[in-house]
């Protein structure tokens, strides 16, 4: 399978072209317009034998059958559906559209030329422990799963930021973009097709230099098999060794599973750290050397025209719902209300 990078805005990028190489595929090229010229520069570092080509070049090559693309997330979508009007497939970082027009627009594309919309949920997709908890959860560990409780806590790193970070018209909110990864998760472990939301909430609490952006979201939603609850923010604090230390509860009727993917605090080094609790007591696993799957699976779908990386409709379901809770999510107060004298 040969790609090429289309979109070199996001540091995620990085992870995506390195896995699917891993994964046995060929990058023949990339695209080098960026607005963060040290995405750039580190895309660079990392692969120094991959040559820039101009983007329309790129698209018009028959021999390249997927995009990986990490732009601006506004810009996304366009990308993608310019794409698969290419006869290529696409590889999308996460949030993969910001609003009902793009995913409407992308609907289409995908209907009208049978290519493969994909997003990298790189919060399940590169996390080990995840695969793991899938397995245990398949083997009936703790039963059936009946609630998921995601974290996923964000360090700012204001400093890096290029401009269109702070712009909820560019990157969609914190609800699109962020919780897009704990809506996906609850759809893959609770066994979900659809599901509701029962109620969401945004705001602002950090600097005020920036007041539209938003660093706290959360989201209470309710499946057809199960219920959630799901927070996101931009508060880690420089004190912990990594950017975030996302969690996941998976709650089952014969017992619960804890993902500490990133850091286990104050505890054992590394990160995939599961937590087994069922009714012969408790377990931790060292998750860091399952082997990663989505990337190799999609290679293989590629070719074969399959849905085994992730099914086409449940990419649309979780754009769908990280939307809709975004759109309806109520306006926290910023500051505490003063009582009167």
């Amino acid at each position: 399978m040969r790609f090429a990078a289309i979109g070199l805005d996001h540091r995620h990028i990085f992870h995506m072209v390195g896995r699917l190489i891993e994964a046995g595929a060929t990058c023949v090229g990339f695209d080098p317009a960026t607005s963060d010229e040290r995405v750039l520069a580190g895309f660079r570092e990392r692969f120094p034998a991959l040559a820039p080509c101009d983007r329309e070049a790129l698209l018009d090559d028959p021999t390249i059958d997927l995009i990986a693309c990490a732009a601006i997330p506004r810009d996304r979508a366009a990308i993608a559906i310019r794409s698969m009007e290419a006869g290529k497939d696409v590889m999308l970082d996460k949030p993969g559209v910001t609003d009902f027009g793009q995913l409407a627009a992308v609907e289409a594309a995908v209907a009208r030329t049978g290519r493969i919309f994909s997003i990298c949920f790189s919060e399940r997709f590169v996390v080990p422990a995840t695969i793991v908890a899938g397995k245990l959860i398949a083997d009936g560990a703790i039963g059936r799963v009946i609630q998921t409780v995601g974290l996923g806590p964000h360090r700012l790193n204001r400093a890096i930021r290029p401009g269109w970070f702070f712009d909820t018209a560019t990157y969609g909110g914190i609800l699109t973009d962020i919780a897009s990864h704990q809506i996906d998760q609850f759809l893959h472990f609770t066994g979900s097709t659809e599901a509701q939301i029962v109620t969401s909430a945004v705001g602002h609490f950090g600097a005020d230099d920036w007041p539209g952006f938003e660093d706290f979201g959360e989201i209470l939603l309710r499946g057809d098999r199960a219920g959630g609850y799901i927070r996101c923010d931009w508060f880690t604090a420089d004190g912990l060794p990594t950017w975030g230390d996302g969690r996941l509860t998976l709650l089952g009727t014969e017992g619960t599973i804890e993902l500490r993917k990133y850091v286990d605090i104050a505890g054992r080094p590394g990160t995939d750290h599961v937590f087994l609790v069922d009714r012969s007591g408790t377990r931790h696993i060292d998750a860091s050397r399952e082997p990663l799957t989505y990337f190799r699976d999609l290679v293989a779908d590629v070719g074969a025209r399959s849905e085994t990386a992730m099914r086409q409709s449940h990419v649309f379901t979780v754009c769908r719902l990280a939307l809709e809770a975004q759109a309806q999510a109520v306006r926290l107060a910023t500051r505490p209300e003063r009582s009167a004298a």
